[in-house]
């Protein structure tokens, strides 16, 4: 790609020798265990090849099992470096398999599956108002959205108001305030609009409210420590900073109608998401529907447990009908009032369909959730395979879109259908 090209798309420097800036667990590919041909693990790292190339990606990591066990682990790029800006000569850091990347919206399956967890444990009844539990979110008309209405993207109130501050986003009493001055625009759970950043506010008052704890301790207690994650964290720990990969801007600028979408749903343009997220305060917050940070291979582990019916490693993380409760789709699919793209939703995942779906053809029974489109980490019972494909590039509409929707079928190829009698026994009924 020539300088020109790159300077109007916004797009890293890619060498000819990708081998150059590829890392490989070789010991964490088992491949041939599950009868999985290396042609078959070539193709699928060839497609996420042919995405670094389109320079849309510094940093990429790749993470993908199939029959509990991981037939891919790899790096290629950079964490820190290379991006759109940077000095053709200045300092990079290698992307590894173990750094940790932020995961943005997808951090919103985790947290979804916390609260499914409270309901397991009797805590909270997912159909109950967040009023009965925090009367003061009852102000302006919402003492009837429920938290399943908020965990399914029907709570009414997809985002803060155009004018408020940034660094509102790290302030947990103040942004809470402010939800509950928000004025709905529906509370009857019909229509689908996409809560970027609120729902997660509202989930971990909740929590915090009937367990007495951080939800910074109750992901650490429930998932992160039986599951023997390093990371996995809302935010990173200060003295972690600088191992936590950067963010960039990059693809075309986004122009109107695109730029309107976004700043709708995320209440800011790109620059300002790159300049946020790379900010030690976003870094350092807890938010849990946008700022989860960890390995591809991490969320991967996560979605793979799901995949076991809540099992991980033989211990029992959550009840295999929590799992189905969550995977279950609510409603149908709808066009989505904030994102204006058609979508199915469970409360807390983002859903597949027939005869192609957002995980790929023919993906009706796969569930998963994307983090900033370009990270796309789900689970396909049919397919028997859990997938986690994270990246440092912030580009919503580019030239990168059909090399990024050609990793996902090349996926969905190279892994057939099942017969339903030899999917996983857990998930055969979802």
């Amino acid at each position: 790609m020539n300088r020109i090209a790159r300077h109007v798309l916004h797009s890293s420097r890619i060498p000819k020798d990708l081998s150059s800036v590829t890392v490989r667990d070789v010991a964490g590919e088992k491949p041939e265990a599950v009868g999985v041909s290396s042609e078959t693990a070539e193709a699928i790292w060839h497609s996420v090849e042919c995405l670094y190339r389109t320079g849309v990606h510094p940093g990429m990591q790749l993470s993908l099992r199939h029959k509990g066990e991981q037939i891919l682990h790899r790096a290629i790029g950079h964490a820190h470096g290379n991006g759109p800006h940077d000095p053709a000569n200045g300092p990079t850091v290698p992307m590894t398999t173990e750094t940790p990347v932020c995961f943005f919206s997808a951090s919103k399956a985790v947290t979804a599956l916390l609260m499914h967890i409270l309901a397991e444990q009797g805590l909270v009844n997912l159909m109950d108002p967040v009023s009965y539990y925090c009367p003061e979110f009852a102000q302006n008309g919402k003492r009837t959205i429920t938290l399943h209405q908020v965990l399914s993207h029907r709570g009414g109130i997809p985002a803060l108001r155009t004018d408020t501050p940034i660094d509102v986003l790290w302030d947990r009493d103040e942004v809470w305030r402010l939800l509950c001055e928000a004025r709905p625009v529906e509370v009857d759970g019909a229509k689908v609009a996409y809560h970027a950043i609120t729902g997660g506010f509202v989930l971990q008052r909740v929590l915090e409210k009937v367990t007495g704890q951080s939800i910074e301790h109750f992901l650490d207690v429930h998932l992160r420590q039986p599951m023997g994650m390093r990371w996995f964290t809302y935010g990173i720990e200060p003295e972690h900073l600088n191992d936590l990969a950067s963010n960039y801007a990059t693809g075309p600028t986004p122009r109107f109608p695109v730029s309107w979408v976004i700043r709708r749903a995320l209440g800011a343009d790109i620059n300002t998401v790159e300049r946020v997220s790379n900010d030690p305060r976003f870094q350092e917050a807890v938010i849990p529907a946008g700022n989860l940070c960890g390995t591809a291979e991490e969320m991967g582990r996560f979605f793979q447990m799901m995949l076991n019916g809540g099992v991980w490693n033989g211990k029992r993380i959550c009840s295999e009908a929590t799992v189905h409760r969550a995977v279950q789709q609510y409603g149908s699919l709808q066009i989505d009032r904030t994102m204006m793209i058609p979508m199915r939703f469970s409360a807390g995942l983002m859903l597949g369909g027939n005869p192609v779906g957002l995980w790929g053809p023919q993906s009706r029974y796969a569930f998963g959730h994307i983090g900033l489109i370009n990270k796309l980490c789900w689970a396909d019972p049919a397919r028997d395979i859990s997938v986690s494909l994270v990246n440092t590039g912030i580009s919503i509409v580019g030239h990168h879109l059909p090399a990024l929707a050609r990793f996902v079928y090349t996926v969905c190829n190279q892994f057939p259908i099942i017969p339903e009698a030899q999917r996983p026994l857990a998930m055969t009924a979802s």
